[in-house]
């Protein structure tokens, strides 16, 4: 089967909704979003990347941290809350990267939804403004997401 990719949409002013099938159970898609052993794994972006730190504490009100890092030098961190948990179908986060390229916190939605032990993950994010919104579009984010969601798929496989 052909490698899926992600689809961006944007219906309202200030939302990307992206979306993604994956060719396994959404148990496992969602234990892939919150374990860390696992995230570190997938959540990297483009070759080259890697994550030092992740820390998940999976509760309503509980915080995460990203934390990356680029073979040339570079680095990355973001953090969060999460605002609710209905595992393993959705999962709703506050999160706001160091360097606040985004233009202020943005609340995350993901939603996944299995069919025929195929999982579609729809991830909703919530900007602080049309600008900000269009500013994270602008960054090529897509091309990040699908490398990542393919490492994710093959971390999948390996697992199922």
């Amino acid at each position: 089967m052909a490698t899926e990719k992600v689809v961006v949409t944007t219906p309202t002013d200030r939302e990307v909704v992206i979306t993604r099938t994956f060719d396994a159970p959404r148990k496992l898609i969602w234990e892939c979003h919150t374990r860390p052993e696992l995230v570190r794994q997938w959540l990297l972006g483009p070759a080259g990347w890697e994550m030092p730190v992740c820390r998940i504490d999976l509760k309503v009100g509980g915080k995460y941290r990203y934390e990356w890092k680029n073979t040339d030098g570079r680095t990355m961190g973001m953090g969060g809350t999460f605002r609710e948990i209905d595992a393993p179908a959705r999962l709703v986060a506050n999160e706001m990267f160091d360097d606040d390229w985004t233009g202020g916190e943005t609340t995350v939605t993901q939603v996944f939804d299995e069919k025929t032990g195929r999982t579609t993950l729809t991830l909703t994010v919530l900007y602080a403004s049309k600008k900000a919104r269009d500013g994270a579009i602008a960054t090529g984010m897509t091309s990040g997401l699908d490398a990542g969601y393919d490492r994710l798929e093959e971390l999948a496989k390996s697992l199922g």
